[in-house]
């Protein structure tokens, strides 16, 4: 079986994460029973990398980020933090950001105060803009 860093070098030289490589990289991060920091931080290094991100990609990475922060069924200051800095890499939250942070607030048995903040700001932020093919002049 691969190691993550060589499943991150085999998607990153593709430039997209397909079937065998996401079953190997979800085997290797739920390989202990729950993602921990470490596999939840190469996690985000390479959903911010790879330069296509498939449907399945996208689904996986946003299910693996709530099991690794629900892992104990609270979230503290620290994963807050750690949310906030995953969430706000390129200063605005994208739909899927805050679809995330919903349902972390509804399934999380507890939050922080630090969580409320980091939600209610985020829920301030404009909405995503999309558009359905036209051109710009």
């Amino acid at each position: 079986m691969l190691h993550l860093q060589e499943i991150e070098q085999a998607i990153l030289a593709n430039g997209r994460v397909d079937g065998p490589e996401l079953e190997a990289l979800r085997q290797q991060l739920y390989a202990g029973g729950k993602i921990e920091r470490r596999e939840a931080d190469l996690l985000v290094e390479l959903h911010k990398r790879v330069q296509h991100r498939t449907p399945a990609f996208e689904h996986f990475f946003y299910q693996a980020v709530k099991d690794h922060i629900l892992a104990h069924g609270r979230i503290d200051a620290e994963e807050t933090d750690w949310l906030r800095r995953m969430l706000f890499t390129d200063g605005k939250i994208k739909d899927e950001e805050r679809k995330l942070l919903h349902e972390l607030k509804g399934e999380a048995k507890q939050v922080s105060p630090e969580f409320d903040v980091l939600f209610d700001k985020s829920m301030k932020q404009p909405q995503e803009q999309h558009t359905c093919g036209g051109r710009k002049a």
